[in-house]
Protein backbone atom coordinates (compact mmCIF):
# COMPACT_ATOMS: atom_id res chain seq x y z
CA UNK A 1 0.00 0.00 0.00
CA UNK A 2 1.45 3.77 -0.94
CA UNK A 3 1.76 6.34 1.37
CA UNK A 4 -0.99 8.12 -0.61
CA UNK A 5 -3.48 5.26 1.31
CA UNK A 6 -2.44 6.80 4.53
CA UNK A 7 -2.95 10.07 6.34
CA UNK A 8 -1.19 13.26 6.23
CA UNK A 9 0.57 12.28 9.59
CA UNK A 10 1.57 8.72 7.94
CA UNK A 11 2.87 10.71 5.00
CA UNK A 12 4.87 12.91 7.01
CA UNK A 13 6.62 10.45 9.18
CA UNK A 14 7.24 8.88 5.88
CA UNK A 15 9.19 11.84 4.68
CA UNK A 16 11.23 13.11 8.08
CA UNK A 17 12.34 9.03 7.82
CA UNK A 18 13.99 9.62 4.03
CA UNK A 19 15.86 6.89 2.92
CA UNK A 20 16.89 5.77 6.63
CA UNK A 21 16.26 1.82 7.32
CA UNK A 22 13.03 1.49 9.83
CA UNK A 23 14.63 -1.72 11.36
CA UNK A 24 12.79 -3.06 13.87
CA UNK A 25 9.77 -0.97 14.49
CA UNK A 26 7.00 -0.45 17.68
CA UNK A 27 3.55 0.59 17.05
CA UNK A 28 3.11 1.57 21.10
CA UNK A 29 -0.76 1.98 21.33
CA UNK A 30 -2.17 0.05 18.10
CA UNK A 31 -4.93 -0.18 16.24
CA UNK A 32 -6.02 -0.94 12.24
CA UNK A 33 -5.03 2.73 11.28
CA UNK A 34 -1.79 2.55 12.54
CA UNK A 35 -0.55 -0.98 11.68
CA UNK A 36 -2.22 -0.95 8.72
CA UNK A 37 0.63 1.54 7.85
CA UNK A 38 3.27 -0.13 9.39
CA UNK A 39 2.62 -3.35 7.67
CA UNK A 40 3.00 -1.39 4.53
CA UNK A 41 6.43 -0.28 5.68
CA UNK A 42 9.30 -2.10 5.00
CA UNK A 43 10.60 -3.31 8.10
CA UNK A 44 12.71 -5.92 9.16
CA UNK A 45 9.69 -7.18 11.65
CA UNK A 46 7.56 -4.85 13.84
CA UNK A 47 5.42 -5.43 17.51
CA UNK A 48 1.86 -3.89 17.94
CA UNK A 49 0.58 -3.52 21.33
CA UNK A 50 -2.24 -2.76 23.13
CA UNK A 51 -4.24 -2.62 26.36
CA UNK A 52 -7.43 -4.39 25.24
CA UNK A 53 -8.05 -8.09 24.58
CA UNK A 54 -10.73 -7.34 22.15
CA UNK A 55 -8.82 -4.57 19.79
CA UNK A 56 -5.64 -7.40 19.28
CA UNK A 57 -8.10 -9.78 18.37
CA UNK A 58 -9.84 -7.20 15.62
CA UNK A 59 -6.19 -6.22 14.51
CA UNK A 60 -5.41 -9.95 13.96
CA UNK A 61 -8.57 -10.52 11.95
CA UNK A 62 -8.18 -7.41 9.65
CA UNK A 63 -4.81 -7.44 8.83
CA UNK A 64 -4.20 -10.64 9.03
CA UNK A 65 -2.81 -11.00 5.34
CA UNK A 66 -0.02 -8.44 6.28
CA UNK A 67 1.40 -10.28 9.43
CA UNK A 68 4.45 -11.84 8.71
CA UNK A 69 6.35 -14.61 10.81
CA UNK A 70 8.47 -12.39 12.47
CA UNK A 71 5.69 -10.08 13.21
CA UNK A 72 3.48 -10.17 16.56
CA UNK A 73 0.59 -8.52 18.18
CA UNK A 74 0.72 -8.37 22.18
CA UNK A 75 -2.06 -7.43 24.92
CA UNK A 76 -0.25 -5.39 27.23
CA UNK A 77 -0.06 -2.48 29.67
CA UNK A 78 2.28 0.21 29.41
CA UNK A 79 1.99 0.50 33.56
CA UNK A 80 3.55 -3.38 33.77
CA UNK A 81 7.35 -2.65 33.78
CA UNK A 82 7.86 -6.21 32.53
CA UNK A 83 6.17 -5.68 29.31
CA UNK A 84 8.91 -6.07 26.68
CA UNK A 85 11.36 -5.73 28.93
CA UNK A 86 15.13 -5.45 27.43
CA UNK A 87 13.62 -5.02 24.15
CA UNK A 88 14.90 -2.12 21.96
CA UNK A 89 13.45 -1.08 18.62
CA UNK A 90 15.10 0.97 15.71
CA UNK A 91 12.02 3.07 15.67
CA UNK A 92 8.75 3.61 18.18
CA UNK A 93 5.46 4.86 16.99
CA UNK A 94 3.33 6.35 19.83
CA UNK A 95 0.27 7.00 17.17
CA UNK A 96 -2.33 9.04 19.25
CA UNK A 97 -1.37 6.91 22.39
CA UNK A 98 -0.87 9.33 25.40
CA UNK A 99 -4.91 10.49 25.13
CA UNK A 100 -5.95 6.90 24.96
CA UNK A 101 -4.30 5.51 28.19
CA UNK A 102 -6.08 7.20 30.49
CA UNK A 103 -8.44 4.49 29.41
CA UNK A 104 -6.61 1.83 30.60
CA UNK A 105 -3.63 3.59 32.83
CA UNK A 106 -5.30 6.78 34.42
CA UNK A 107 -2.44 9.29 35.40
CA UNK A 108 0.08 7.12 34.08
CA UNK A 109 0.63 9.83 31.57
CA UNK A 110 3.35 11.73 33.05
CA UNK A 111 5.34 8.41 32.71
CA UNK A 112 4.95 7.06 29.23
CA UNK A 113 7.78 8.65 28.01
CA UNK A 114 9.90 7.85 30.29
CA UNK A 115 8.43 4.62 30.19
CA UNK A 116 8.94 4.27 26.46
CA UNK A 117 12.48 5.33 26.69
CA UNK A 118 14.47 2.21 27.06
CA UNK A 119 13.05 0.74 24.31
CA UNK A 120 13.72 3.49 21.95
CA UNK A 121 16.86 2.71 20.00
CA UNK A 122 16.49 5.34 17.05
CA UNK A 123 13.81 7.48 16.92
CA UNK A 124 10.23 8.51 17.96
CA UNK A 125 7.48 9.31 16.68
CA UNK A 126 4.71 10.82 18.62
CA UNK A 127 0.84 11.34 17.09
CA UNK A 128 -1.36 13.63 18.73
CA UNK A 129 -5.06 16.08 19.02
CA UNK A 130 -4.62 19.20 20.48
CA UNK A 131 -7.21 19.39 22.87
CA UNK A 132 -10.95 20.68 21.45
CA UNK A 133 -13.09 19.82 24.61
CA UNK A 134 -11.76 20.95 28.45
CA UNK A 135 -11.83 24.70 26.30
CA UNK A 136 -14.08 27.92 26.09
CA UNK A 137 -16.54 27.80 23.76
CA UNK A 138 -15.39 28.25 20.52
CA UNK A 139 -15.97 31.04 18.20
CA UNK A 140 -16.95 29.19 14.90
CA UNK A 141 -20.14 27.27 14.24
CA UNK A 142 -17.74 24.59 13.26
CA UNK A 143 -15.85 24.33 16.12
CA UNK A 144 -18.89 24.89 18.36
CA UNK A 145 -20.19 22.07 17.22
CA UNK A 146 -16.88 19.69 17.56
CA UNK A 147 -16.94 21.05 21.22
CA UNK A 148 -20.60 19.68 21.71
CA UNK A 149 -19.85 16.83 20.18
CA UNK A 150 -17.18 16.22 22.17
CA UNK A 151 -18.48 17.23 25.52
CA UNK A 152 -21.50 15.30 24.83
CA UNK A 153 -19.90 11.92 24.37
CA UNK A 154 -17.19 12.46 27.19
CA UNK A 155 -20.22 13.07 29.75
CA UNK A 156 -21.53 10.03 28.35
CA UNK A 157 -19.02 8.01 28.84
CA UNK A 158 -18.04 8.68 32.37
CA UNK A 159 -21.97 8.02 33.40
CA UNK A 160 -21.41 5.19 32.21
CA UNK A 161 -19.12 4.33 34.13
CA UNK A 162 -15.72 4.41 31.57
CA UNK A 163 -13.06 6.71 31.26
CA UNK A 164 -12.59 9.10 28.20
CA UNK A 165 -9.58 9.45 26.62
CA UNK A 166 -7.23 12.52 27.85
CA UNK A 167 -5.55 14.67 25.17
CA UNK A 168 -2.31 16.33 25.52
CA UNK A 169 -0.87 19.76 23.72
CA UNK A 170 2.00 19.30 21.47
CA UNK A 171 3.95 21.98 23.93
CA UNK A 172 3.16 18.81 26.85
CA UNK A 173 4.30 16.51 24.55
CA UNK A 174 7.54 17.75 23.81
CA UNK A 175 8.44 19.33 27.80
CA UNK A 176 7.51 15.71 28.73
CA UNK A 177 10.11 13.87 26.18
CA UNK A 178 12.89 16.56 27.51
CA UNK A 179 12.48 15.35 30.98
CA UNK A 180 12.66 12.20 29.80
CA UNK A 181 16.02 12.01 27.91
CA UNK A 182 14.89 12.73 24.61
CA UNK A 183 15.76 15.54 21.82
CA UNK A 184 12.87 17.08 20.27
CA UNK A 185 13.91 16.98 16.23
CA UNK A 186 10.46 18.13 14.70
CA UNK A 187 7.38 19.32 15.52
CA UNK A 188 4.43 20.07 12.78
CA UNK A 189 0.61 20.96 12.80
CA UNK A 190 -1.94 19.29 10.78
CA UNK A 191 -5.43 21.02 10.46
CA UNK A 192 -8.37 18.68 10.30
CA UNK A 193 -11.72 18.62 8.43
CA UNK A 194 -13.99 16.50 10.13
CA UNK A 195 -16.12 14.05 7.89
CA UNK A 196 -19.59 12.34 8.37
CA UNK A 197 -17.59 9.14 9.52
CA UNK A 198 -15.86 10.91 12.41
CA UNK A 199 -19.02 12.14 13.61
CA UNK A 200 -20.90 8.62 13.72
CA UNK A 201 -18.11 7.71 15.13
CA UNK A 202 -18.13 9.92 18.29
CA UNK A 203 -21.80 9.50 18.48
CA UNK A 204 -22.03 5.73 18.05
CA UNK A 205 -19.60 5.48 20.55
CA UNK A 206 -21.84 5.87 23.31
CA UNK A 207 -25.37 4.09 22.33
CA UNK A 208 -24.11 0.71 23.57
CA UNK A 209 -23.48 2.27 26.79
CA UNK A 210 -26.85 4.14 27.43
CA UNK A 211 -29.06 1.54 26.97
CA UNK A 212 -27.20 0.11 30.66
CA UNK A 213 -28.50 2.85 32.52
CA UNK A 214 -30.86 2.92 35.04
CA UNK A 215 -32.58 5.94 34.19
CA UNK A 216 -34.21 5.17 30.81
CA UNK A 217 -35.60 8.82 30.98
CA UNK A 218 -32.31 10.12 31.24
CA UNK A 219 -31.20 7.56 28.78
CA UNK A 220 -33.75 8.59 25.88
CA UNK A 221 -32.70 12.70 26.92
CA UNK A 222 -29.07 11.86 25.98
CA UNK A 223 -29.34 9.62 22.76
CA UNK A 224 -32.17 12.36 21.45
CA UNK A 225 -29.47 15.09 22.29
CA UNK A 226 -26.95 12.55 20.31
CA UNK A 227 -28.96 12.73 17.11
CA UNK A 228 -29.87 16.09 17.16
CA UNK A 229 -25.87 16.73 17.27
CA UNK A 230 -25.35 14.39 14.70
CA UNK A 231 -28.53 15.98 12.24
CA UNK A 232 -26.53 19.46 12.98
CA UNK A 233 -23.16 18.53 11.95
CA UNK A 234 -24.60 16.52 8.79
CA UNK A 235 -26.17 19.59 7.64
CA UNK A 236 -22.98 21.62 8.33
CA UNK A 237 -20.76 19.03 6.52
CA UNK A 238 -23.24 19.11 3.88
CA UNK A 239 -23.46 22.97 3.25
CA UNK A 240 -19.30 23.09 4.36
CA UNK A 241 -17.70 20.42 2.90
CA UNK A 242 -16.50 19.43 6.79
CA UNK A 243 -16.26 20.64 10.49
CA UNK A 244 -12.88 22.34 10.22
CA UNK A 245 -11.54 22.86 13.68
CA UNK A 246 -8.76 21.03 15.63
CA UNK A 247 -5.39 20.42 14.81
CA UNK A 248 -3.42 16.98 15.14
CA UNK A 249 0.55 16.97 15.44
CA UNK A 250 3.34 15.11 14.91
CA UNK A 251 6.53 15.01 17.38
CA UNK A 252 9.67 13.52 16.35
CA UNK A 253 12.50 12.76 19.38
CA UNK A 254 15.28 10.88 19.67
CA UNK A 255 17.25 9.56 22.73
CA UNK A 256 20.07 11.85 24.04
Amino acid sequence: MTAKKHSALYRHIESLQGASAWGRMLDAGTGVNSLSWVSSLKTESWTAVTGSAQEADWVRDTLQASIRSQDNIIEGNWADPQLLKGEVYDTVLADYLLGAIEGFAPYFQSYLFSRLRPHVGGRLYVTGLEPYVPTMKPETEAGRLLWEIGRFRDACVLLCGQRPYREYPAQWVVDSLQRSGFAVRSVKHFSIGFKKRFVNAQIDLVMPGLETLEDRQLADTLKARGEALRREAFDMITSEGALRHCRNYVVVAEPL
